[in-house]
C-alpha cells in the first residue's frame, strides 16, 4: 500500500528532526573549538582538511545541476558554483578559505596541493561528491539542508575565533562572516526546491535518508581530525 506523502509541516519538521539529532554542531571538536581549548595544531588540522571539503562544493554543486533538466532549477542553484569558485581574481568562498589558511600559518601551495589531507576525511568528502552525481537532483539538494543549521553554527564560531584565537590574523574570517547571509539564503532556496520536487512519500522519505547521509558525513570528517589532533 502506497503512503501519502507528508503535508509541508511534517516534512519540514522530519528534516529539522535530523539536524537537531545529528548535525556537527554537537561533535567534541566543535565543542572545545568554541571553548578555546585548542592549540594552534589542532586549528591547522581543522582548516586544512576542511578545505578538501570546501573545494570539492563547486564540483557537487555542477554535479546537481548536471542532472536536472529544470532551467529554472540550474538558475537558482547556478550561483553556489560561483560563491565558491568566485567569476575572477580573488573572489570567491575558496579563496577566503586559503586566506583563512595563510592567517593560520598554512602555506597556500600546501593547501593547493592537499598536503593535509587526512584519508578519513578524503573519503567522506568523496563520498559525498559521489552521491550528488549518482542520486536524483531533488534528494541530492536535499542533501544540501545542513545549511538549515549552520548560520548558528557559523555565529558561534566566528565568535570563538575573534575571542580565543586572535593569534589569527582577522582578515582570515572573511569566509565566516559572508557565510552568515549565504547560508540563510542558500538553505532557504533548497529546502523550496526540496518541498517542491519531493512530493511522493518515497521521495521525501529519500530526502530526509540524504540529509542523515551529509550529517554522517560531517560527523566522520570531524571524528578524523580530532583522531588526529589526540594523537
Amino acid at each position: 500500500m502506497n503512503k501519502l506523502p507528508w503535508n509541508r509541516k511534517t516534512f519540514i519538521a522530519r528534516l529539522q528532526r535530523v539536524g537537531a539529532a545529528s548535525y556537527h554542531n554537537k561533535h567534541p571538536f566543535h565543542g572545545l573549538m568554541n571553548a578555546g581549548e585548542l592549540d594552534r595544531a589542532a586549528i591547522q588540522t581543522w582548516v586544512a582538511n576542511r578545505f578538501y571539503y570546501q573545494v570539492n562544493i563547486p564540483i557537487k554543486d555542477a554535479a546537481i545541476i548536471s542532472n536536472c533538466p529544470l532551467r529554472e532549477v540550474r538558475r537558482v542553484w547556478l550561483h553556489r558554483i560561483s560563491d565558491h569558485d568566485g567569476a575572477q581574481g580573488n573572489e570567491g568562498g575558496i579563496e577566503a578559505w586559503l586566506r583563512l589558511g595563510a592567517a593560520c600559518g598554512l602555506s597556500r601551495r600546501a593547501l593547493i596541493a592537499q598536503q593535509h589531507v587526512l584519508p578519513g576525511v578524503r573519503f567522506a568528502v568523496d563520498a559525498y561528491v559521489n552521491f550528488t552525481r549518482r542520486e536524483p537532483w531533488p534528494i541530492a539538494v536535499a542533501s544540501s539542508l545542513t545549511e538549515l543549521f549552520a548560520p548558528d553554527l557559523m555565529t558561534k564560531r566566528l565568535e570563538a575565533f575573534r575571542h580565543h584565537y586572535r593569534w589569527v590574523h582577522p582578515r582570515g574570517l572573511d569566509y565566516f562572516a559572508r557565510r552568515l547571509t549565504q547560508a540563510p539564503r542558500d538553505s532557504g532556496e533548497g529546502l523550496e526546491l526540496t518541498l517542491q520536487h519531493c512530493a511522493t512519500r518515497e521521495m521525501q522519505e529519500a530526502a530526509v535518508r540524504a540529509l542523515q547521509f551529509k550529517c554522517d558525513l560531517l560527523w566522520a570528517m570531524l571524528d578524523a581530525i580530532n583522531a588526529k589532533c589526540r594523537r
